[in-house]
């Protein structure tokens, strides 16, 4: 057989794997808003309809006067950049001088604080309830900032260590000899060369952040505080929710993420040697 045709077989192959997989995958979010286009009658008839037969945008509009949209939005970005920022400011030189610095109980140190990451936040949710209440940091941001970046240092040492560990030492002697310093050469040097590292950290603990529900309802009474994953109930009553409503919410809070990912997209896999050469 051909190589040509053999690449092309091949390359169909994966096409009929991907992309019904793709699709089932997809389905989901498809509904989400093909129900955000329908208006509240056409979400409850029988048999239920796939597609809105009069799509409207009227529900986009909308929900920004029946919930305070806006301000969820803020506090959600609030929460979700402060938390990535204080968590990459704490997990960068916990992670270089786990890789670079061999002291004694170095092991021991990693396995603790992986330890930490076994422990669901409902598990010692009271503890910390009493604890913030001691702090007076309830009702703040700066009491879910610190915690949930608290929640998610163990993966992003752990993380940054793997990346760290994987630069050749000698790159970094090769700075130092040529006159820098430890930390010229950590944020000159080995910051650019982990960057993936810290790009695919950004990721995780942004998105943990921004779509979590638990810690800030425990936390937050008053809903001037409230993020967007407890705004959205302002669309569940007690005997009706709001579908239509609901499902154009969730695709809006789906946009900044979606942003994220487009504009690091690239720098995934750039930088892993960025700045090695001279």
């Amino acid at each position: 057989m051909d190589i040509r045709w053999g690449k092309r077989l091949d390359l169909l192959l994966v096409y009929l794997v991907v992309v019904p997989v793709l699709l089932i995958i997809l389905f989901p979010f498809l509904i989400m808003i093909f129900t955000s286009l329908k208006v509240s009658n056409e979400i409850f008839v029988s048999p239920p309809t796939w597609f809105p037969k009069k799509p409207i945008l009227k529900n986009y509009i909308d929900i920004w006067h029946y919930v305070k949209l806006a301000n969820y939005f803020k506090n959600s970005g609030i929460y979700a950049i402060g938390t990535t920022v204080l968590t990459i400011l704490i997990a960068l030189p916990a992670s270089y001088a786990t890789a670079r610095i061999r002291f004694r109980g170095r092991m021991f140190f990693l396995f603790l604080i992986l330890v930490t990451q076994m422990f669901s936040p409902i598990v010692v949710i009271i503890s910390l309830y009493k604890m913030m209440a001691f702090y007076h940091s309830l009702n703040t941001y700066r009491g879910i900032i610190v915690t949930y970046s608290a929640f998610n240092q163990a993966f992003s040492i752990w993380l940054l260590t793997g990346y760290f560990s994987s630069i050749p030492k000698d790159i970094e002697e090769a700075a130092m000899i040529d006159g820098c310093s430890r930390f010229t050469t950590v944020v000159r040097i080995l910051i650019p060369l982990a960057k993936p590292g810290i790009v695919a950290t950004v990721v995780f603990v942004f998105i943990w952040a921004w779509n979590e529900f638990l810690l800030v309802l425990t936390f937050i009474s008053t809903n001037r505080l409230w993020s967007l994953t407890l705004g959205i109930y302002g669309f569940i009553g007690k005997y009706k929710v709001l579908w239509n409503y609901l499902m154009a919410v969730s695709f809006l809070t789906t946009i900044p993420v979606i942003i994220l990912f487009l504009l690091i997209e690239r720098h995934l896999v750039s930088g892993l040697t960025a700045g090695a050469i001279k």
